[in-house]
């Protein structure tokens, strides 16, 4: 069995780093997301807007393409929950 060079253990620590801060950001981001739809439906409107999930889709596939549309799915429905 070969030793890993000490290269390959730096960049996995900060891949492990980038992997916190993502899940930090996506918490945070699903927070926003909730406290905005809440904010809307006390003031009678509806829970999301479609328009806007649109923009959202469109921002992540131009630039990471059908991957990025799937992100985005899955952000949007963090932070509203299933339609």
């Amino acid at each position: 069995m070969h030793d890993q060079p000490q290269d390959i253990d730096e960049l996995r620590g900060r891949i492990d780093r980038i992997d916190r801060t993502l899940l930090d950001l996506w918490h945070e981001r699903s927070g926003l997301s909730r406290k905005i739809g809440e904010a809307r439906v006390a003031s009678g409107g509806t829970r999301l807007v479609l328009s806007r999930e649109q923009q959202v889709l469109a921002r992540f596939k131009s630039s990471l393409g059908d991957d990025g549309v799937a992100l985005a799915l899955l952000l949007l429905r963090a932070g509203r929950g299933p339609l």
